[in-house]
């Protein structure tokens, strides 16, 4: 399954929110939702995750699930999204196959390294900046941060890896980030405020 260089992390404090903002990101072109409602209720991210599946399936996006590996299991979605936190990677692997995505946090080169031996699919590497979507924000990167790491990575002899920037990104940082060996960006905040700059951000992605 093709990992997306442009995702969309859902925002939104009730499921009548979340469910907007997603229709909104999907109906301007994003192809990639990484369903994201922290403080939610099993049962009531299941059921918004299963509507959020059949506009995904309609507009012909993926749907990953950001933490709840039963409730990716449960709607049958493409994939999972882990913090170094959440689940460990081979127990998500274990419950969803071999044949669904498995995106995972890092932010240290060590992070990196760890998240690659674990064979996640793409790796979410940030933050880039301070971001109030996120509590407990792990020590920010920003473009040097990420230059460092892939440095590191090529002197070590490690290839690297689908490393999605994540944390705070701007309309204009892309075009900076672009030039960094960073596979794709996954934006919150500038979709939910801008959905309109969605087909703009994607050709400078490209």
């Amino acid at each position: 399954m093709k990992i997306s260089k442009l995702q969309y992390i859902s925002q939104g404090l009730t499921a009548k929110e979340q469910k907007r903002n997603i229709r909104t990101a999907l109906d301007q072109g994003i192809d990639w939702v990484q369903l994201r409602w922290k403080n939610a209720m099993d049962k009531e991210i299941t059921n918004l995750a299963e509507t959020i599946k059949i506009h995904c399936e309609n507009y012909q996006a993926s749907l990953i699930i950001n933490d709840f590996v039963s409730v990716a299991k449960a709607v049958d979605a493409c994939g999972i999204h882990l913090g170094l936190n959440d689940e460990k990677i081979t127990t998500a692997r274990a419950i969803l196959g071999k044949n669904k995505i498995i995106g995972g946090t890092a932010n240290t080169l060590e992070d990196v390294i760890q998240r690659i031996n674990e064979g996640c699919d793409y790796i979410g590497l940030g933050p880039y900046r301070f971001t109030t979507t996120k509590e407990k924000l792990s020590p920010i990167l920003d473009l040097e941060g990420y230059k460092n790491i892939f440095t590191q990575l090529k002197e070590q002899q490690i290839e690297i890896p689908k490393i999605i920037a994540i944390g705070g990104i701007e309309f204009n940082d892309l075009q900076a980030i672009k030039e960094t060996e960073i596979y794709g960006v996954a934006l919150s905040g500038l979709i939910t405020k801008q959905p309109e700059l969605v087909q703009t951000i994607k050709n400078i992605l490209q």
